[in-house]
């Protein structure tokens, strides 16, 4: 598969999704500054495809970043293909459009390309986005999912957004969705954790058998936010093979983790706001991994995730207890 900068993939619902997007996620402790100033370089640098979400809180300087790159010339706005998030507590379909509104004034923008249903994971509706009773447990709600995702399908005929799809479900999660009896759009996509260790090989051939990408977050391991993620798991990026065949080939190791996924048939979200990095990161189109080195990157699996949220184990669609 030759790939280049521009490259796409084609969606189930014939749109183009480029493969390489810039993450905008960054832990509270960091200024939403950073997402402004990130973005714009990342547009600079010639990364077509940007994916936030409401819960990150810097939709805001986000859109300001699009909308400063589209007032400059570096881009159109059709130019710029932005993915956004449907956060857990507007799955109830009277508040699914609501939701996707709120997003797009943060952004200042008309519509988004790509809606995703942030998680299975639902929370009681509210302004509280992550609400909790006297004790401090989470609140949850459980809407079936097949009416929010008929929600999203109108918001798609109103125009509001291009393409809709899931992030974090598990097969099961998906198959729901799949066979509904008036089903009028397949997700095109499902966005989740995916990197050299937990390299989600059995869901990307499920997906694959239902023209479904898989969209990979957390590709370079994680920001490492102590909020969500065990501060004793491993540094991917120090990873000693991974290191050993990046430099065998002359390529930094993030570039190596990056580029076994887009080979793999993935979009990868490359997340940094360090200029150099954010170049760096790009810079995966004018080289291939050889079969044997795509080989010994597939037995670095070892099934383990950096977002666990196992404080959310208890609910009742909680993911991550099937298989894949």
């Amino acid at each position: 598969m030759e790939l280049r900068g521009d490259s796409c993939v084609t969606l189930n619902d014939g749109r183009k999704m480029p493969v390489i997007g810039f993450g905008t996620y960054a832990p509270p402790q960091f200024s939403k500054r950073l997402a402004e100033d990130g973005v714009k370089v990342a547009l600079e640098v010639g990364y077509r495809h940007i994916d936030s979400a409401f819960i990150y809180k810097n939709e805001v300087e986000v859109g300001q970043a699009i909308k400063q790159k589209i007032a400059d010339g570096t881009v159109k706005r059709e130019d710029v293909f932005y993915t956004g998030k449907l956060w857990s507590t507007f799955y109830t379909p009277d508040r699914v459009r609501q939701g996707l509104e709120k997003s797009l004034t943060n952004l200042q923008l008309d519509y988004m390309d790509l809606f995703l249903i942030h998680s299975p994971i639902e929370f009681k509706p509210g302004d509280d986005l992550l609400p909790t009773d006297e004790n401090g447990k989470p609140i949850y709600h459980n809407t079936d999912i097949r009416d929010t995702w008929k929600a999203l399908e109108e918001c798609k005929d109103a125009g509001l957004v291009r393409s809709i799809g899931v992030s974090n479900f598990s097969k099961r999660q998906i198959e729901l969705i799949l066979n509904c009896p008036d089903l009028k759009y397949k997700p095109v996509c499902n966005q989740v954790e995916c990197h050299i260790y937990l390299n989600q090989s059995k869901l990307q051939e499920f997906l694959k058998s239902h023209d479904i990408v898989l969209v990979a977050f957390s590709v370079l391991g994680s920001s490492r936010d102590q909020k969500w993620i065990d501060q004793n798991s491993p540094v991917l990026l120090e990873d000693p093979v991974l290191n050993c065949i990046a430099e065998k080939v002359g390529r930094t190791p993030a570039q190596v983790a990056l580029r076994y996924l887009l080979q793999r048939g993935a979009v990868v979200l490359a997340k940094s706001f360090t200029p150099a990095r954010i170049k760096e990161n790009f810079q995966v189109f004018d080289f291939q991994l050889s079969a044997e080195e795509m080989k010994t990157l597939d037995g670095l699996n070892r099934d383990m995730r950096y977002m666990d949220i196992r404080q959310w184990k208890d609910h009742p669609k909680f993911p991550f207890n099937d298989e894949y």
